[in-house]
């Protein structure tokens, strides 16, 4: 009798991902196992032939070769077929260990510390510029009472009596082999007589460390730095978890940013508005000039290249963007309100020549209201 199609048993395109196709077996495992199926023969056989298509599919350098070469390209002496291979505990506990607890055969469980997060507030200029910082983070550290024994007396913890200083204990439910933490270790596979008062056996105690933090030039409000290793302690001999550091760039008083463009609203004078003139203007790497031309408006937006900043990520710098603001002139002498006001009248009845986006307005506002007149 011909094979089916492996794809097809597993009811998945052939296009699936390793997760698809796991939880495709997972799921087929389930429905069809003899232990669920009792003296049926055609749920053993289903079951046969799922097993055989997830050991195929499974494995990247048999699948390539089945999609080549079909069931040809698969030697059934290398495990293909429900009596080949890895027996059915392998299989089984490969799909099904992420939920049933397998993993920790062999020897204890490890766990891996946890990861920590550091908010690092810090200046526009350190930021563009990079630095180098101490931060102080609280972890869990090795008890000094105990110098990590967990043991009041230093002695050396004995191997767990229950799971035989495994760390976990296997229990079977009909065809189900359940593992799960040792109740009386805590999956430690040893256990302390005489708990440290300090850290109560666990040899870990609340404390606090001093790292260096490099940060790179070009950082941004949001970005994070990955220090591998320096979050907390693992147990058991695990990987210590990882520390994030949180950039926060404070508001500068002159400065927004955008990407790699810096913006500035820089206020002039009436006069120079009006008759052009220049003006210093910061940047974050000293003063520069800033030409003003004759008859310049409010809002208008004067691009400096390359007085930005460069992405932490590389490219180019950014511009430095001004945007000038007209500033009205106060506490005016009685003078020099004289004098406005003459430059007023000698204004007189010239608006479109000498203001035209006031005049274009108010002809605007003039058709509108002629507008509403008439409907």
């Amino acid at each position: 009798m011909a094979k089916r199609d492996y794809y097809e048993v597993l009811g998945v395109e052939r296009t699936a991902s390793d997760a698809d196709i796991k939880k495709a077996y997972r799921r087929l495992a389930m429905k069809h196992h003899p232990d669920r199926n009792d003296g049926d023969a055609k749920a053993e056989e289903l079951f046969k032939e799922a097993k055989e298509a997830f050991e195929v599919l499974s494995d990247q350098q048999k699948r390539a070769a089945y999609d080549q070469y079909g069931h040809a390209g698969v030697d059934p002496g290398a495990g293909g077929g429900f009596g080949g291979g890895a027996g059915f505990s392998d299989i089984f506990d490969s799909v099904f260990g992420d939920i049933f607890g397998g993993g920790a055969r062999g020897g204890n469980r490890v766990y891996r510390g946890s990861d920590l997060r550091y908010d690092l507030e810090m200046s526009l200029e350190e930021a563009v510029r990079g630095s180098e910082v101490k931060i102080r983070i609280p972890t869990l550290v090795e008890c000094e009472s105990c110098d990590g024994n967990g043991s009041r007396s230093k002695s050396a913890p004995e191997t767990c009596t229950t799971c035989n200083g495994v760390g976990q204990i296997r229990m079977q439910q009909g065809f189900f082999s359940v593992q799960q933490t040792c109740p009386a270790c805590r999956g430690r596979g040893r256990v302390v007589r005489d708990p440290c008062g300090s850290c109560g056996g666990t040899g870990q105690s609340r404390g606090h460390k001093t790292i260096s933090v490099k940060v790179p030039a070009g950082v941004d409000n949001g970005d994070r730095i990955r220090l591998s290793g320096e979050g907390e302690q693992g147990q058991n001999g695990g990987p210590a978890g990882d520390l994030y550091v949180n950039v926060i760039v404070r508001e500068h008083p002159i400065f927004t940013r955008e990407g790699t463009d810096l913006y500035s609203e820089v206020p002039i004078d009436y006069v120079t508005a009006t008759l052009g003139g220049e003006i210093e203007v910061p940047t974050l790497e000293g003063r520069v000039v800033l030409k003003i031309p004759a008859e310049t408006q409010s809002g208008k937006m004067f691009r400096l290249r390359g007085k930005g900043v460069r992405s932490v990520r590389g490219g180019n710098v950014g511009d430095l963007i001004c945007r000038v603001t007209i500033e009205t002139p106060v506490n005016l002498t009685k003078h020099q309100k004289e004098l406005l006001r003459a430059f007023g009248d000698s204004l007189a009845g010239e608006h479109t020549r000498h203001s035209p986006r006031a005049s274009s307005w108010l002809d605007g506002v003039k058709k509108f209201f002629e507008d509403m007149k008439f409907s």
